[in-house]
């Protein structure tokens, strides 16, 4: 299959198991806002970022070694999944020892050890489901890891209305949801996949030969996550410190908009990923990835306008009456998460190449950067402080990465439209926030500025259009 029609064919597969995931956190985020307080919602929030982020640390990252070990024609897959369940079940054994001490950890007027078996659960949950899903990406099967999307979409959502609707569990019922549905998840996939022939802890599964390169490849990357954490998640414990949880709670809800980005985005990478690998060692791969990352930037950059010119509007009609204050950080985070996502398509790089160190390195000068300017604005200007930060370093990451990742593969940026596209949309963010001309002067020429964006990518976007339709095509008459 032509390279581009693959990369194509399997974004469509991922988004149909990813979308409907990535709907439902927009859906459940709608009934959050309105069932929980915002204290109760920041906290909850809080619990899940440390989960996100003590997952990584607990299992060595053994899930990305999987995936991408599972992606080698010639890799013994029995010996990659068993190796990834023994290092994630002992990491989370030892983790148990050091309960003592979680319990005792209070963040300003938030008590995180009275949620310390929640944060157990959820993290044992949230582990084993992400080892089998990128065990399963990495194995070939596409279309099972988008099944159990669906099919955790449904269960996610099932849970949640039963805990927080019906039996009003707060805290406790968000964080439950999640933990059964992730369980309910793994024991899909072991099923669907018959993942039990790929374990074994004896001498056929658990081998030096592949544990060393799996661990060598994945410990790397744990400093690498946890500078990700500093600069995606670090701010919201920071405005918890300054400003309290309830005002965290209002920055957490600001999050959920700039997260229609990320929906576009993820789909698009964990496709992406397969594709970066297979045709990594082919001839014209510069050409490749060049024409691929002028179509992804186009269309970040023209989904960020729409969600900056919209961002009052979509906020008064998505969040709670109590959340609506959050609008104002909006357009901020949407930068920060649009170059976010551009950093994550020069990781595939460094993934192709096994080069995890780089990848630690370039994003540690965006953690110091990130830690820097908090401590800097934050108590200055509050959330608007913590925005700007995360804003500067992805912005800085990306720069870094770009330079950096030439020595392996040369994707030409096309500046011309990428620097006025990039422009164009730090300067929607300023007009919706000072608002020139009142609200709706500032809407239009928000709006106006969103049209630029998509004619000045407009190329790059129809691009799209036969590779998708040709697929449907295709379908159809098969």
């Amino acid at each position: 299959m032509d390279k581009y029609k693959k990369l194509a064919s399997n974004t469509i597969v991922f988004a149909i198991g990813t979308f409907s995931s990535k709907l439902l956190t927009l859906v459940l985020t709608f009934f959050y806002t309105r069932v929980m307080a915002t204290g109760d919602f920041g906290g909850a929030t809080l619990i899940q970022n440390a989960v996100n982020i003590l997952v990584p640390i607990v299992t060595l990252a053994v899930n990305s070694a999987a995936l991408r070990f599972a992606l080698d024609k010639n890799s013994d897959k029995k010996q990659v999944f068993s190796t990834g369940v023994a290092t994630t079940l002992i990491g989370f054994a030892v983790f148990c020892l050091f309960s003592p001490l979680v319990m005792r950890i209070n963040i300003n007027d938030f008590n995180f050890g009275q949620y310390t078996i929640l944060l157990y659960l959820m993290l044992l949950g949230s582990s084993l489901r992400q080892l089998c899903q990128q065990f399963v990406r990495g194995s070939g099967h596409v279309k099972l890891y988008a099944a159990d999307g669906v099919i955790a979409t449904a269960t996610s959502a099932g849970f949640t209305f039963l805990y927080l609707g019906a039996f009003h569990w707060g805290i406790y019922g968000y964080i439950l949801a999640i933990f059964t549905s992730d369980m309910l998840s793994v024991a899909f996939m072991f099923v669907a996949a018959k993942l039990w022939r790929y374990l074994s802890f004896g001498k056929k599964g658990l081998k030096k030969s592949t544990v060393s390169p799996m661990l060598k490849y994945c410990i790397p990357l744990i400093p690498t996550i946890i500078l990700w954490w500093i600069i995606n998640v670090s701010d919201q414990y920071m405005v918890t410190y300054f400003n309290g949880v309830a005002v965290s709670g209002i920055y957490t809800a600001a999050y959920k908009i700039p997260n229609f980005v990320t929906i576009f985005a993820s789909i698009f990478i964990d496709a992406w990923q397969l594709s970066a690998v297979d045709e990594y060692d082919s001839r014209g791969r510069s050409e490749f990835f060049t024409k691929v990352f002028r179509t992804y930037s186009g269309a970040l950059f023209a989904v960020g306008a729409v969600l900056i010119a919209g961002s009052r509007i979509i906020t008064d009609l998505y969040l709670g009456e109590d959340y609506y204050y959050s609008w104002h950080y909006v357009p901020i985070l949407v930068v920060a998460t649009t170059f976010s996502n551009l950093v994550n398509f020069y990781a595939s790089v460094y993934m192709a190449e096994k080069k995890s160190m780089l990848s630690m390195l370039t994003a540690g000068s965006g953690a110091v950067l990130n830690i820097v300017l908090n401590l800097v604005l934050i108590p200055i200007m509050g959330p608007y402080g913590a925005a700007i930060a995360t804003a500067v370093s992805f912005i800085a990451v990306f720069i870094i990465r770009a330079i950096n990742t030439k020595k392996f593969v040369e994707i030409k940026i096309h500046l011309f439209t990428f620097i006025p596209s990039a422009l164009l949309l730090a300067g929607a963010a300023c007009v919706m926030i000072f608002e020139p001309g009142g609200e709706w002067v500032s809407f239009g020429a928000a709006c106006g500025i969103c049209l630029a964006v998509v004619l000045l990518n407009i190329k790059s976007l129809i691009a799209i259009v036969p590779l998708i339709f040709n697929k449907f095509i295709k379908r159809r008459k098969s």
